[in-house]
């Protein structure tokens, strides 16, 4: 197919909080430099800003200070301040607040937010500085020419499943740059490409958790907006990573939340029954009575920490935001990070091409930037924390406390694995013989009212796919029938929050795995986490996906 060319000085790949704010620096920089205009293009494969934006979420509001000074005044969506600070321990029906709040936990001066709503906000920022923005183009490919990024070619549209046109079909671009700005997010399948393609991994594996999250509407006078919640133990096992968040904003809305570490031992383990599981505690259930759900997500966290992060240049290219790793998982935040880490690349990828030379040693700037600022004064100190819990909660907790006492003190690194490597097979874990089990381990019965199955989470995430296109879930299906499902029990039916991966009847009496891509919320927990790395998440056609609208 004929492909149109775009050439511009600088493409940002993604329209999230670290995009966006790489975008609106170079509009700064345009202003406060002058000079020959650059031309700059965000592409983002959501249908518009912020549909596809997903934390928890609390915004550290220093790095939007810097950005956007005025932010109050240009309205920014900030929901309200936080007031009040409270972290529990869980047991299966009892509760105790710890009587002082550890310092990642406290949050005042930071603000309960929409991202969606915060993305979207920023968006117009970078439209009104005369940005241009292309939502709902989805980038598929990396363009190199050798060891030089030269660029990301888009997803073609029209096209049907079986690779046959079902209608006009639209060649995808190739839009060319000088410097391309990776901000496709966490496990970005462009930045995946990137890192596979150039060597540009850390030594350190990259380590993710899963966050669910529910947006609830609760009688008003249940929970005085700015009261942030955080909880930990129950449902999860000490030999299981994660927590909880409850955040309260105006007019009885919740931010209900559940995060499971990619990491987990248990075969049978299902992340989104352990969200079910914990709403029926006393305590939570309490909080969520006479309630309404009203919006699901679910997105993956890059939880490794400052040690994971890859080679963040190569020649033509930086690497920003959740792409680079750059989240706080002690605090649960990565917003700020991100917005820190795309103005910085901003400041590099400017300069460089106004010196025309984008090569990878001038493109070092940036990570000598990082190495400055701000993203490393917070992440290096807790650099070891995950890994610390992969000897379980107690240990990691313990290790937790020490890097706040000694501020990141220790004799030597640790190593982490990558996730899906700690997932053990039915035989080891449970003691039983080889055999297919679809049961999760943790299963709840939903009663939609408090709990729900994930159809029903996958409505309330608003999701739209068109059923006939190329499939953006590659799976290698043999190694599935032959030996995932004997060894591990089908883990993908359990790991996945949407429905995506099911098996059904062959119709000879046994099992067939049917993939239900349009169910995908792009949490690409599937790509992560399968045990034997077969399956790949790449961008479906652009504008599809989940609709995080409030969330």
């Amino acid at each position: 197919m004929e492909r149109e060319t775009l050439d511009v000085d600088i493409l940002v790949v993604g329209a999230g909080p670290a995009g966006l704010s790489a975008a609106l620096r170079l509009s700064q920089l345009q202003a406060q430099q002058g000079g020959e205009p650059l031309s700059v293009a965000v592409i983002d494969k959501a249908r518009e800003a912020g549909a596809h934006s997903l934390s928890g979420a609390l915004l550290d509001p220093s790095t939007l200070a810097e950005l956007v000074p005025d932010f109050r005044a240009k309205g920014a969506p900030l929901a309200c301040e936080v007031t009040n600070d409270a972290v529990y321990l869980l047991g299966a029906t009892n509760r105790y607040k710890l009587p002082i709040t550890p310092p990642p936990f406290t949050n005042h001066g930071n603000y309960v937010i929409s991202l969606s709503h915060f993305v979207k906000w920023l968006a117009q920022q970078v439209e009104a500085a005369g940005t241009d923005m292309f939502m709902g183009f989805a980038g598929q490919s990396v363009l190199f020419e050798g060891e030089r990024v030269v660029g990301v070619r888009t997803g073609d549209r029209g096209i049907g499943k079986h690779g046959t046109p079902r209608g006009a079909v639209e060649p995808g671009a190739d839009i060319r740059a000088k410097v391309t700005i990776f901000a496709d997010g966490v496990r970005g399948h462009l930045t995946k490409e990137l890192t596979r393609e150039l060597q540009l991994g850390s030594t350190h594996p990259a380590q993710f958790g899963i966050g669910l999250k529910e947006l609830w509407d609760v009688p008003k006078d249940r929970l005085a907006p700015g009261t942030v919640i955080h909880t930990l133990g129950w449902p999860l096992r000490n030999e299981e990573f994660g927590g909880s968040w409850i955040y309260a904003m105006p007019e009885g809305r919740l931010s209900i939340g559940f995060v499971v570490g990619l990491d987990y031992k248990d075969p049978l383990l299902d992340p989104h029954q352990a969200f079910q599981r914990f709403k029926t505690h006393p305590f939570i259930s309490d909080i969520l009575r006479d309630g309404q759900l009203v919006r699901f997500g679910a997105k993956a966290l890059p939880e490794g920490g400052w040690n994971t992060q890859p080679t963040l240049y190569a020649d033509g290219a930086l690497i920003v935001g959740d792409a680079a790793n750059f989240v706080n998982s002690m605090r649960l935040k990565g917003i700020h990070l991100a917005m820190r880490s795309g103005m910085l690349a901003a400041e590099t990828a400017f300069a460089a091409v106004r010196r025309d030379d984008t090569s990878k040693t001038v493109l070092s700037a940036y990570k000598s930037a990082i190495d400055a600022s701000p993203v490393k004064q917070e992440l290096y100190p807790v650099r070891n924390v995950h890994q610390a819990f992969g000897g379980g909660m107690l240990i990691g907790s313990a290790f937790a406390g020490v890097a706040m006492a000694t501020g990141g003190w220790w004799p030597e690194d640790l190593h982490g694995h990558a996730g899906h490597t700690q997932m053990r097979t039915l035989g080891d874990y449970y003691g039983l013989e080889k055999r297919h089990v679809l049961t999760p381990s943790n299963a709840v019965a939903p009663d939609r009212v408090l709990t729900f199955d994930k159809a029903t989470s996958v409505h309330f995430a608003g999701v739209h796919h068109e059923e006939d296109q190329p499939a953006h879930l590659r799976v290698q299906t043999d190694v599935c029938h032959s030996v995932c499902g004997p060894e591990y029990g089908h883990p993908c039916v359990k790991f996945c929050p949407a429905n995506v991966y099911e098996m059904v009847d062959n119709g000879a009496g046994g099992k067939r795995l049917q993939i239900n891509a349009s169910n995908c919320v792009h949490c690409k927990t599937c790509d992560i986490m399968d045990p034997y790395g077969v399956i790949t998440w790449v961008a479906p056609e652009g504008g599809e996906g989940p609709q995080y609208d409030g969330m």
